[in-house]
């Protein structure tokens, strides 16, 4: 099992959970309408902390809930949890095994708040602990790099948040995802050609706002652990009130602009750099009319986008790492699993 075959199983793992995370789903999304919850508290690490940064715009946006991430270091070494009173607790990681995320939620069992785990390992010790365990049905992830598991993390989210609102269409929305999933891996070669236009890069941003700030933030953290890129990733707001002084001529700053309610705002962003500072830019977007390079993906709903538009940023960073002499495979000083207290 490669990389390469992992990031290309996905269309059926999220057609495998399309049928699968029903249930689970509607149970998680019981628990987060319950009249005791008026927020949600996630914990989560690494790539997963980029899920649930999607979930707190998701899960606002559908289920018009605030959400916060956790502070895990409140409740393992500094010994001083926050007051969960209102909070739903939910611990979000491919494996279930890192203690710190633990620690979160047998605090909320402590503070008898309702928990949830999202992981793909339904044994694990975070699973243990949740009132209900929506499971992520990847089967065994192989490459150190999360890329199957991250898809079918956001999908999982997003069915907790259909299930919020079942009178809506957001459940036909979740139909199209494996199909985008599966046209945005047709789209390989031209990937390839636009990481090469690019070209040789040691730093640059990442940009993105709204659902897709999550996506800034997945895509810098694959091009650091896979391509070795120092990448900064920015909501295009932040990076207008400071971060665009760093912008110089062939700087590269990839981005990503997808339809919808932040799309002229970010658009207006790239023309600027593009206008002032004669970056290196590529973007990947669902408008073929982009002003600025870009790879285009399928159009769905934009709430769903972040699914097939980090896919597109998986394999732009394949094509980076390897430009680079890098094997992506086996990222230096990391493994599948990591611990942390």
């Amino acid at each position: 099992m490669t990389l390469h075959s992992e990031i290309h199983e996905q269309p059926a793992v999220l057609e495998g959970l399309m049928s699968a995370v029903g249930p689970s789903a509607a149970d998680a999304a019981a628990l987060l309408i319950r009249d005791d919850v008026v927020h949600v508290t996630i914990a989560a690490r690494g790539t997963s902390d980029n899920a649930a940064r999607y979930a707190k715009y998701v899960w606002g946006a559908i289920g018009r809930l605030p959400v916060t991430l956790a502070a895990p270091s409140l409740y393992g070494g500094y010994g001083s949890p926050p007051n969960l009173r209102g909070s739903a607790v939910v611990g979000i990681s491919q494996s279930g095994q890192s203690p710190d995320l633990v620690t979160v939620l047998e605090e909320a069992v402590r503070q008898q708040r309702p928990t949830i785990a999202i992981t793909n390992d339904h044994s694990s010790p975070l699973a243990l602990l949740a009132d209900v365990v929506v499971p992520l049905h990847t089967g065994p992830e192989r490459s150190i790099a999360a890329t199957k598991t991250y898809t079918a993390t956001l999908f999982a989210v997003a069915s907790i948040a259909a299930a919020m609102r079942p009178a809506s269409t957001a459940d036909v929305d979740l139909a199209d995802v494996p199909g985008a999933v599966s046209d945005t891996l047709e789209l390989e070669p031209a990937i390839r050609s636009a990481a090469q236009e690019i070209g040789q890069i040691r730093d640059c941003v990442v940009l993105g706002r709204g659902f897709n700030y999550s996506t800034a933030f997945e895509w810098a953290l694959k091009l650091q652990e896979m391509a070795y890129v120092l990448a900064h990733p920015f909501s295009i707001a932040d990076f207008a009130h400071g971060p665009f002084a760093v912008v110089e001529q062939n700087f590269p700053v990839l981005a990503v602009a997808v339809r919808g309610p932040m799309f002229d705002a970010t658009t207006s962003m790239l023309d600027r750099i593009r206008t002032q500072r004669s970056a290196r830019l590529m973007a990947i977007t669902d408008d073929p009319e982009l002003s600025v390079p870009h790879v285009t993906i399928p159009r769905i709903a934009e709430w769903l986008s972040p699914i097939p538009a980090i896919v597109a940023a998986q394999m732009f960073t394949i094509s980076i790492a390897k430009a680079r002499g890098i094997d992506p495979e086996h990222p230096r000083g990391l493994h599948k699993v990591t611990r942390t207290t």
